[in-house]
């Protein structure tokens, strides 16, 4: 079997790697297929996995580790792949400053999928998603694709006009927060233990827990009557406990920017750098100090716990014992991925985040129990991002979509049963008004950024930015578009300026 990684040299593809290496789930993939544009940061990852691999064989933990092949050529790394994970980030997380920055400059939030900097981002990306579809079809048009790309909802759905219903989106945040509540009752929701049921339901980063049935018994109205139960919940801490009481679900994290936007927008101002100005600058330094990595096994400037703000420290890679933090590029990854995981969503908290809620599988272990289930038939339970409607479907009665008021071919968030049928998800109760005004309003901004990615229109891109639900103003919508022209070439050439 031939799994094909897009965005091969990225940061979190050795999870991928490891996940497949120890075959927790019994599947067995023979090729690990990385592409990447960057030949330079494809070297370094080859090899971060190397010392993975070393290590898991170290361990006893090796199950049957994949054999690992990297290029720079799209099409030589689709060809013959049975599962093909595209985890893309055009320009790099340079162009997410550029996102972050423009709408921080208009006094509007800059985030990297939420709000404008999130239309931004799909303006760029969605031409590469469509050729990626394109290519495919064409060289694998048995695999299934599974999207990691943000935004992943819009990005989806692009997809889809080609590849139809073999192309699924991935978010590890909903799946996050039915573990979390599971853990308070004791039970796996998500295998259906005790016979129990869930209902998510929203958009890629806007969605919600509506109810949480077990043992015949909707358990959330007393999780939400109860604050030391709240307490327990990342997302309830983040929004607030009275908000998710009053609004009676539990909200995707990704709500904070909506409910709280002024607080947010405050604070990442506060900061001395955004998300994507942090994140550049630390895996920049990664790359650079991993292959760097000097002959005796040390790698210069580890990360230091404790300073995330500062990225790197100065040549300070000892722990208080006096050991190598890092002596090795995999030491290093992994370094790096723990300060990466623990600041995640900084601006959102006055606490620093919980050991377990920085642990807890991420989209390496969703996407492994998605293709074990296409693969193997064996059933899988997940929230996934799905038509609203199967592909060849889209004409049957609107009633007969999961959301009936929603177009036949948006891609919604919704818990899914997964077997070597494909994909079925699973129904859910009738959606409130004032939820699908949300999910109506953003889902009709995002596109007229698709049409604008499709057809060059600047029309259709102004008016993507000014209906987005935390910009709603004409004004801005085109001081946005203009800043986005000037900040990113690939939009200045879509869009016919030079």
């Amino acid at each position: 079997m031939k799994l094909t990684i897009l965005g091969g040299g990225g940061f979190r593809v050795p999870l991928v790697y490891e996940a497949m290496a120890t075959g927790a789930t019994g599947l067995q993939v023979d090729e690990i297929a990385l592409q990447d544009v960057d030949a330079a940061r494809l070297r370094t990852i080859t090899e971060v996995i190397d010392g993975v691999r070393a290590q898991l064989e170290a361990d006893g933990r090796a199950a049957h580790p994949p054999r690992v092949t990297a290029t720079t050529d799209l099409r030589e790394a689709v060809t013959g792949a049975d599962f093909v994970f595209s985890a893309v980030r055009v320009g790099g997380a340079e162009a997410r400053t550029v996102d972050e920055r423009v709408a921080l400059g208009l006094g509007l939030l800059g985030q990297e999928t939420i709000g404008p900097g999130g239309l931004a981002y799909a303006l760029r990306t969605i031409p590469v998603a469509l050729e990626i579809a394109r290519t495919v079809a064409e060289v694998a048009p048995a695999a299934w694709v599974i999207n990691f790309t943000n935004p992943a909802g819009i990005v989806t759905e692009a997809m889809r006009s080609i590849l139809g219903d073999r192309v699924v989106g991935i978010c590890d945040t909903p799946i996050g927060l039915v573990r979390r509540v599971g853990r308070l009752l004791d039970v796996d929701l998500v295998a259906g233990e005790r016979g129990a049921e869930v209902d998510y339901v929203g958009l890629n980063h806007l969605g919600w827990l509506r109810s949480v049935t077990v043992d015949g018994v909707d358990r959330l109205p007393g999780l939400l009557a109860d604050d030391a139960a709240l307490e327990e919940i990342e997302e309830a801490r983040l929004i607030g406990k009275d908000w998710v009481r009053a609004d009676g679900a539990l909200p995707n994290e990704y709500l904070y920017y909506y409910l709280h936007t002024a607080s947010a927008i405050d604070r990442i101002t506060g900061s001395a750098t955004t998300r994507g100005e942090f994140l550049a600058k630390q895996q920049g330094d990664f790359y650079l100090a991993a292959a760097d990595t000097t002959a005796d096994g040390t790698a210069p400037g580890a990360p230091t716990a404790g300073a995330p703000s500062e990225g790197f420290a100065q040549h300070d890679d000892t722990d208080p014992s006096g050991d190598s933090c890092c002596s090795s590029p995999v030491d290093l990854w992994r370094s790096t991925l723990h300060e990466r995981e623990a600041t995640y969503m900084a601006e959102s908290r006055d606490e620093e985040r919980r050991e377990e809620d920085v642990a807890g599988g991420g989209y390496q272990e969703v996407a492994l129990r998605l293709m074990t289930a296409l693969a193997t038939g064996r059933r899988e339970r997940m929230i996934l991002d799905v038509g609203n409607i199967s592909a060849n479907r889209q004409d049957a009665p609107a009633a007969e979509r999961i959301v009936p008021e929603l177009p036949a071919d948006a891609v919604l968030e919704v818990l899914c049963e997964v077997d070597g049928n494909g994909v079925h998800p699973l129904p859910i109760a009738p959606i409130e008004l004032g939820r699908l005004g949300m999910m109506s309003t953003l889902r009709s901004a995002e596109r007229k950024i698709l049409e604008a990615a499709t057809t060059g229109s600047r029309e259709a891109a102004w008016l993507g930015f000014a209906t987005h639900p935390l910009v709603s103003s004409p004004e801005l919508g085109a001081k946005l578009l203009e800043g986005y022209i000037a900040g990113h070439p690939q939009i200045a050439e879509l869009l016919g300026r030079d």
